[in-house]
């Protein structure tokens, strides 16, 4: 069996999952760490002063989020626009015995 994977998309696979184990993950274990608040709205005491606000803002991470679904989608509509390879169209069938 060939590999039919070329340079385009080994890069747009590594873009596009590093872009989404920086938004998620590293960016999700660093307001972890970082305390409360656990949600992307600020905390207010009962006088409605701001008393924590989240490390990162959360536009930031849905960014990237989506800059790594939006890599995902221009690859697959360069991999629909492409002919595919001919090594990887004749492939030789054997039967069973």
């Amino acid at each position: 069996m060939t590999d039919t994977t070329t340079t385009v998309d080994r890069i747009a696979l590594g873009l596009s999952g590093a872009l989404f184990v920086l938004g998620i993950v590293v960016m999700g274990v660093l307001e972890l760490l970082a305390g409360k608040p656990y949600s992307p709205a600020p905390l207010t005491n009962d006088a409605g002063e701001v008393i924590a606000t989240p490390l990162l803002d959360p536009t930031l991470r849905t960014g990237i989020v989506i800059a790594a679904l939006l890599v995902l989608a221009v690859w697959g509509a360069y991999k629909l626009v492409t002919p595919m390879a001919t090594d990887a169209a004749d492939r030789a069938e054997m039967t069973a015995d």
